[in-house]
């Protein structure tokens, strides 16, 4: 059996309770995913092995989908599910010849055999799981993403090196959206008490020395530093994370880190929202342009992104408070 998933990063990590209900039912699943997710995925237990798909590079275009799927092919796949409502995803299902083929009735369906309708709302965690027949959100199987005790050694590594103290607080300032942006974060990093970890890839490297420089010594930039896997134990031995929509507040609901989410262009009612307990929101409370598209657009389409600019520096530290 095989997940098709190379959707955004923190797509694939909210796709982790798909394949621990099919793994519950059919075993181990394979999982097509990106180089990026790729080893996010390598450890969990419903997954035999991760192949991975590189629509960007090696394998883009049409050359490069034909030599994956018949890689794909060659492993005799007997039924996939398809979450990433792609055409290419259902192209290379449909190429690589696996007999079933089970996707989104909103999605590439003209690939499928079989569909499935996607709920219009809730989480996306339980849109997902309709594909393996549904599960409400009380028995939904977790997020998880099931690090090492070698993620977690080199986690503790990097912090020992760094001298950031226990209860420091993890901050994830990027997105690869530009409006889903908050553009404080320097000046609350200078208002924290305590040792701050900055997060995030290799293009949030510039914002995120930026944002250290705010409070030298005490705020401590790991941004594009370390590989994924160690990020994620990072923000696992953090206090809390304050982040963007962006896929840091997954990692962090998989790893189990409380979560102050600072939503701007986007709502948590699209279904991408932090699910833990003690998980908290903050948004603008009353703006009519908002939300304005399903990612949020790289710049303000009225030019003025008060979503983002009048979520106050106060009303964060008072959120963050809150959590505790």
């Amino acid at each position: 059996m095989l997940v098709i998933q190379t959707a955004f990063l923190g797509d694939v990590v909210l796709t982790t309770p798909l394949l621990a209900a099919l793994a519950a039912r059919h075993g181990p699943v394979d999982v097509l995913t990106t180089p990026a997710a790729a080893p996010l995925l390598a450890t969990h237990p419903a997954v035999r092995q991760v192949i991975s798909f590189d629509k960007h590079g090696r394998d883009r275009g049409w050359i490069g989908g034909i030599r994956v799927a018949g890689q794909l092919r060659r492993e005799g796949y007997a039924r996939a599910y398809l979450p990433h409502r792609s055409w290419r995803s259902g192209a290379l299902a449909l190429v690589a010849r696996i007999p079933e083929r089970i996707g989104f009735a909103d999605g590439a369906r003209f690939f499928y055999t079989e569909t499935r309708p996607r709920p219009a709302s809730g989480h996306e965690v339980e849109r997902l799981l309709a594909l393996a027949g549904g599960s409400d959100a009380g028995s939904a199987p977790p997020v998880d993403l099931v690090l090492t005790e070698a993620d977690r050694a080199a986690a503790d590594r990097w912090l020992t090196e760094h001298g950031v103290t226990p209860g420091f607080i993890a901050v994830a300032p990027g997105s690869i959206w530009g409006t889903k942006r908050w553009p404080y974060y320097d000046a609350l990093v200078a208002a924290l008490d305590g040792s701050v970890v900055v997060v995030g890839g290799p293009d949030d490297r510039g914002l995120a020395d930026e944002i250290a420089q705010a409070a030298p010594g005490r705020v401590h930039n790991s941004a594009g530093e370390l590989p994924l896997r160690v990020s994620a134990a990072i923000i696992q031995r953090s206090r809390l994370l304050v982040t963007n929509d962006s896929a840091p507040l997954h990692l962090a609901t998989a790893v189990g880190t409380p979560i102050v989410a600072i939503f701007g262009p986007t709502v948590p009612a699209f279904g991408f929202g932090p699910r833990g307990p003690r998980d908290l929101v903050v948004e603008h409370p009353n703006l009519s342009c908002r939300p304005c598209s399903r990612h949020g657009p790289m710049r303000c389409p009225l030019g003025h992104h008060r979503c983002m600019r009048e979520l106050t520096l106060e009303t964060v530290l008072a959120t963050i408070k809150a959590i505790g």
